[in-house]
C-alpha cells in the first residue's frame, strides 16, 4: 500500500512496514496551506496505522504549544518504533515532536531551537498577571517534554529556555536531544578522534604483523668489525623507533 507517494511539505507514505511523515511547515491547530500540519490530522492519519517504524522528518520554525504536545504523545502512544529526523530545523513545538522519537537523528547541518511558550496578551494588570501564571504552567508541559529525554538538569534546560538557545548536533548529542547524528548518509554514532583511530590501527597492523612474521630465534651476537654509526643525515636521536612514531613524534 501507499499513500501521497509525491512528497509534499506534510506528507504521510506508508510502504511496506514502515510510514514516513514529512512536517516541513508549521503545526497548527487550524490548517490553512498545504505545508500546516494539527495535532488532530496527524493523529487521524496514524490511527490504527499497522507498521513496525514511524519516521518523522522535520523542517519546521515550530507553531503552537498544544499542537506539539499533542503530537508529542500521539507519537508516544503509537505501538511502533519511532524515529525522528532533523532535516534543517526543529523549532519551537516542533522541537517537542522531534523528542517523541525512540531514535533522534539530527543531520550534522541540522538545528534545534528552545525557548519558553509564548502568547499575546491584553487586558488590565490582572489579566495580564493570570495570564502570565497560566502561560508558565504551560510552559511546564514544554519543560516535561524535553526532561522524558534528556540529560542536563532541570535548571540547566530552563537557562537555556529563559534566552532563546539554538542547539547544535553535537551539543544535542551531548546533552540527550539527539540519540545520533547523521551526515545525510547513513546513520552514524559520533566517531572516536582521527588520532586514537590511528593509534587502534597501527596497534592492529602491528599484532597482524607478528603473528605472520614472528621474531627470529635469538642467536649469538657477531660483534662488527667497525660500528658505522647513524646516517649522517638522519641523526639517531631524530630517528622514529616504530611507525606510531613516525605519526606521533
Amino acid at each position: 500500500m501507499c499513500l501521497n507517494k509525491n512528497k509534499k511539505y506534510y506528507s504521510m507514505a506508508v510502504e511496506d512496514s514502515q510510514a514516513n511523515i514529512y512536517i516541513y511547515g508549521d503545526i497548527v491547530s487550524w490548517e490553512w496551506f498545504e505545508s500546516d500540519v494539527s495535532s488532530y490530522t496527524l493523529a487521524k492519519e496514524i490511527e490504527g496505522l499497522d507498521v513496525d517504524t514511524i519516521n518523522i522528518y522535520i523542517n519546521s520554525y515550530g507553531g503552537e504549544t498544544a499542537e506539539g504536545l499533542a503530537i508529542y504523545n500521539a507519537l508516544r502512544r503509537h505501538k511502533a518504533t519511532v524515529k525522528t529526523y532533523n532535516d534543517g530545523f526543529a523549532c519551537s513545538a516542533a522541537s517537542m515532536v522531534f523528542m517523541a522519537g525512540d531514535e533522534r537523528i539530527m543531520s550534522n547541518t541540522s538545528l534545534v531551537w528552545v525557548h519558553n511558550a509564548q502568547w499575546v496578551s491584553a487586558g488590565d494588570y490582572n489579566d495580564l498577571r493570570k495570564d502570565a501564571d497560566d502561560l508558565e504552567k504551560i510552559n511546564e508541559a514544554a519543560v516535561q517534554v524535553y526532561m522524558n529525554h534528556i540529560s542536563i538538569t532541570e535548571d540547566e534546560l530552563r537557562a537555556m529556555m529563559d534566552v532563546e538557545t539554538w542547539i547544535s548536533p553535537e551539543e544535542a548529542l551531548e546533552m540527550g536531544f539527539a540519540t545520533s547524528i547523521t551526515n545525510g548518509g547513513a546513520n552514524k554514532k559520533p566517531t572516536q578522534s582521527l588520532r586514537k583511530g590511528l593509534i587502534e590501527m597501527i596497534l592492529t597492523w602491528q599484532n597482524q604483523r607478528q603473528e605472520l612474521d614472528p621474531e627470529p630465534e635469538p642467536t649469538e651476537p657477531v660483534e662488527p668489525e667497525q660500528d658505522p654509526g647513524p646516517e649522517p643525515d638522519e641523526p639517531e636521536q631524530n630517528r622514529p623507533k616504530n611507525l606510531m612514531a613516525a605519526l606521533f613524534r
